[in-house]
């Protein structure tokens, strides 16, 4: 019987011991890391879509109606500047001038004798000034039958690439139809849209303002080589979106930007007194960012936060914390709300020193 009892004892010291390993192990398993925003001057990149343009960009249409006789060019094709790309059938043209210019030597021959004439008091003075206005008015016709000869030569007006040619040799063409387009993509416009605070940042802070030095992220991801610089900006906000459009003008020596195009602007915009917490410190609910915000009697509370900003590992945020809110660093995943918690305190310069991006 005492056996029993001794045996009875032991099993319960046992298992007191055992739960009582248990239990602290899960106190130490539910402390948390705490630490506070931090407030600090910083810059960001943020990314605009944007829309890639030539500096010259133009439509090459006829100027007369006639057939398209000759085509010297094929699609894609850079041209120089004067080069001759089309010919329309000039024969009707040719004759035009042809007629100009008789009808202007037959009005010199009219005003040679008229002023002899005039001369010899046969004729009045009145009838010389007649003949004069007639030649005139022929040389006009030669000069008017010039210009329109002209035109059955479409040049470019500048160095470019051809676009399509949907027009074939043969086809009639009418005044004012499209032959092909010519595009300069020796440099490239990108033209992307800023809202109304970026905006007033952007030429406010003139000092620390944003970098007018930009990047441009290609369709496929890769950034082109060459740096933009932002130029431009619209005289107006769209009363729709709010927005303006900016400029940005990037070189193209190497001829890969198009007209056309697409990609993403990259500006560096600078902060000053920025609220900066660590990615790891939030979670999110259908694209809203929280923050788990423990108060002074250590319960938790989630809070809705907005982000301005993103920076490796760490989010810039515009509303919802201050300075000197103390935030769940980690196990976002494990707490409820009004949970009450244990927690270590980490300083916000001992966060960053595990961060890529320090606290300055």
């Amino acid at each position: 019987m005492k056996r029993i009892i001794l045996f009875t004892g032991f099993m319960a010291l046992v298992c007191l011991t055992s739960c009582t390993q248990k239990k602290e192990e899960k106190e130490e398993a539910e402390k948390f890391t705490v630490t506070n925003p931090v407030k600090m001057d910083t810059s960001f990149t943020k990314q605009y879509v944007s829309q890639i343009k030539s500096v010259r960009n133009i439509e090459l249409r006829a100027q007369e109606k006639g057939f398209l006789q000759n085509i010297y060019v094929d699609e894609g094709q850079f041209v120089k500047a004067g080069q001759v790309l089309f010919r329309i059938q000039p024969k009707m043209y040719e004759a035009e001038l042809l007629k100009a210019q008789s009808e202007e030597k037959a009005a010199e021959i009219e005003l040679q004798n008229t002023k002899l004439l005039a001369d010899k008091n046969i004729v009045s003075k009145n009838e010389q000034a007649v003949a004069l206005s007639k030649l005139q008015a022929a040389k006009a016709e030669v000069a008017l039958a010039k210009l329109h000869l002209s035109f059955t030569e479409i040049k470019a007006p500048f160095d470019g690439t051809i676009d399509r040619i949907p027009l074939k040799l043969g086809s009639l063409i009418d005044e004012g139809e499209l032959l092909t387009s010519l595009s300069d993509n020796s440099q490239m416009f990108a033209y992307f849209n800023v809202s109304e605070p970026e905006y007033i940042q952007y030429q406010t802070d003139i000092k620390d303002r944003a970098d007018s030095k930009v990047s441009l992220v290609l369709a496929n991801g890769d950034v082109f080589k060459e740096k933009g610089n932002v130029e431009v900006i619209e005289s107006e906000f769209n009363n729709e979106t709010g927005n303006i459009a900016f400029r940005a003008r990037f070189p193209n020596s190497g001829k890969l930007l198009r007209n056309g195009e697409t990609g993403q602007v990259q500006m560096l915009v600078p902060l000053k007194n920025a609220i900066v917490i660590p990615q790891k410190a939030t979670y999110e609910i259908q694209d809203k960012k929280y923050v788990f915000v423990v108060d002074k009697n250590d319960k938790v509370s989630s809070r809705e936060i907005t982000i301005t900003g993103e920076i490796p590992d760490l989010y810039v945020v515009s509303s919802g914390l201050t300075e000197n809110d103390k935030i769940l660093l980690e196990g976002v995943q494990k707490v409820r709300e009004n949970d009450k918690i244990k927690y270590e305190f980490q300083s916000p310069k001992e966060v960053m020193n595990h961060l890529r991006v320090k606290a300055e």
